[in-house]
């Protein structure tokens, strides 16, 4: 069958002439300064949905690359643990059920979404991908510690568990007591409090610390020596005179913390036997030859006694996994760490968590 028409030629030279010419008019197009990026436009909605479609796919795909979830990830100490850092780095863009509708994310292309549906649309690999890794050309950052897992599996298990929270939930878990006289310390108390207890194994036990040990990792967390996005990010851009405030207040509550630091855990079970001997075939020293009455002598290194075993067993397993970071004396712990199995680590931890005032 013969065209009434005759179809001209594809060849290479016009080929690459149509592709140059596409190119040097879209570089003309941007040179003149003609495209509107300005914010308040919004995108087109072809464009939207294209971003849409491109973000879905994206994070489907890579979240095959993410570790599986923990066992326990709703445990309510992990929800907890991610509480104050989502009112004070996230809710002005996303809200929280005790704002609903901050004006910002409206006045942002494209704007940032609520997050009460957010478990029903991706799986907590998929929100971990986004979490850990942020989103381009959203304002979707990525997660200041790539190497604390653990903390991005506790931001999943929170905004898993905001739709649920009623706004005076939300307020008691993440925003704290108020502390109005000193602005610093308010951002301190939306995770521990004005006392610095644990509540539900979610933070350390500040109270009773010395102002050493506190100041020393305060500066670590300042300088990304210590690796934690929630607290890179809570100290980001204060002065030393700040961070020796901070120290100073929680190190001067005892609430009989201090004098445990003379007590070693009690008994003939595995975790306090490691307290008080070590592992002495795996060349692993006593825990209490530096936590325990000896840490009197060097101000710089913490007090275990009564700390939660949740928070002890996870800095461990950062220690012997190479993420955790620290002060000067952090690398001590990293190589103790690595010669501990994990039934050492959940049996100590377990250890010192059971000594009370």
């Amino acid at each position: 069958m013969r065209l009434p028409f005759r179809l001209p030629e594809l060849t290479w030279r016009r080929l690459f002439l149509t592709l140059a010419g596409l190119a040097l008019f879209s570089v003309l197009v941007a040179w003149s300064g003609l495209v509107n990026v300005g914010a308040s436009t919004g995108h087109w909605a072809i464009t939207n949905w294209g971003l849409h479609w491109v973000m879905g796919n994206y994070t489907r795909t890579y979240a095959r690359l993410e570790e599986q979830p923990p066992a326990d990830l709703d445990d309510p100490a992990r929800v907890r643990r991610a509480a104050g850092h989502f009112e004070t780095a996230c809710a002005f863009c996303h809200g929280s059920p005790a704002h609903e509708g901050p004006i910002l994310p409206a006045n942002m292309t494209p704007r940032p979404p609520a997050l009460d549906g957010s478990a029903q649309i991706w799986s907590p690999r998929e929100l971990s991908r986004i979490i850990r890794h942020g989103i381009k050309y959203t304002g979707m950052p990525a997660w200041v510690a790539l190497e604390r897992e653990d903390e991005v599996w506790a931001m999943v298990a929170f905004v898993r568990a905001l739709p649920q929270m009623s706004p005076d939930a939300y307020r008691a878990m993440a925003i704290g007591p108020a502390v109005p006289d000193d602005p610093v310390l308010q951002g301190c108390a939306r995770c521990h409090g004005t006392e610095g207890a644990s509540v539900e194994g979610a933070v350390p036990v500040l109270a009773g610390q010395s102002a050493a040990y506190l100041t020393a990792s305060l500066r670590a967390f300042a300088t990304g020596s210590r690796h934690s996005g929630y607290m890179q990010f809570a100290v980001d851009g204060l002065e030393d005179t700040a961070l020796a405030r901070m120290a100073t207040h929680y190190a001067g509550i005892d609430a009989g913390v201090a004098g445990l630091s003379e007590n070693a855990p009690a008994g003939d079970a595995r975790g306090a036997r490691i307290a008080r001997e070590g592992l002495p075939l795996a060349d692993v020293p006593a825990c209490q030859s530096c936590h325990g009455a000896s840490a009197g002598r060097n101000p710089a290194y913490p007090r275990l006694a009564g700390q939660d075993a949740t928070y002890l067993a996870d800095q461990l397993r950062a220690f012997k996994a190479g993420v955790r970071g620290g002060t000067a004396y952090g690398d001590i712990m990293r190589k103790i760490a690595e010669r501990l199995e994990d039934e050492d680590i959940e049996a100590v931890a377990e250890a010192y968590s059971t000594v009370r005032p």
